[in-house]
């Protein structure tokens, strides 16, 4: 058992806020990952805790632009059902995210449905080329959020747009995985990431113009009163 907890170090995954995407996460490695999941499949039960302890938060962070506060109820019943079918799955790790995130989907929309509500609407999507490196401009303006105004912004996106920001930036899937987490091409799934990063992008610009002009007058007013300040 020691040696399982040297191999799989868990601990419970804390219900504060995550980290912004693109920052430290918590659980392990890739590498690590992989061990700790073909080790939950056999039933090692410290291994399935790594990989939730892994996981829990960023379908946290997903549940919650698709069904707000609901989002821990939502989460608690997909976990019960990724348990309760884990034996029935087959690949790594990478396919895994895309399994679980489907189950935690599926029970979204669920969710939804039992309260007469619905995710956003999508809006028409035009082709535009991918970004040229995962480190552009638009990826980065999540990086200037908190995680709790990241995903109330993310949230107000059309619905495809929003869904695909998430599962390529929070769930870390590739296009092709997104893809079929949302029964899309990997195509379209790029596109609506990069139209919903860059209207990010764009809105967090026109936030720091609007601060930039109220700024503006204070810093005239200050310079006034010390130039005038300087004459006496």
């Amino acid at each position: 058992m020691d040696g399982a907890r040297d191999r799989f170090p868990v601990a419970e995954p804390s219900r504060e806020r995550p980290a912004p995407s693109g920052a430290s996460r918590p659980g392990a490695e890739p590498e690590a990952l992989e061990e700790a999941l073909q080790a939950a499949l056999k039933g090692d039960e410290l291994a399935f805790r790594a990989v939730y302890r892994d996981m829990q938060p960023r379908l946290l962070r997903y549940l919650r632009a698709l069904v707000g506060e609901d989002a821990d109820d939502v989460a608690s019943d997909a976990w019960l059902q990724i348990a309760r079918d884990l034996g029935s799955f087959r690949g790594d790790y990478d396919r895994f995210r895309g399994w679980s995130t489907r189950i935690a989907r599926n029970r979204a929309l669920d969710h939804l449905r039992r309260a007469g509500r619905r995710p956003g609407t999508s809006l028409p999507m035009e082709e535009l080329p991918e970004p040229a490196s995962e480190h552009d401009t638009e990826s980065a303006a999540l990086e200037r959020l908190s995680t709790e105004d990241a995903v109330a912004m993310i949230a107000r996106l059309p619905q495809d747009q929003a869904e695909a920001v998430l599962l390529r930036v929070v769930i870390g899937l590739d296009a092709k995985g997104a893809g079929r987490v949302l029964g899309k091409r990997a195509g379209s799934v790029r596109t609506a990431a990069y139209r919903g990063l860059r209207r990010l992008a764009e809105h967090l610009e026109q936030m720091s113009g609007g601060e930039r002009a109220a700024n503006g007058p204070e810093k005239c007013d200050a310079n006034r009163a010390h130039d005038a300040e300087g004459t006496k």
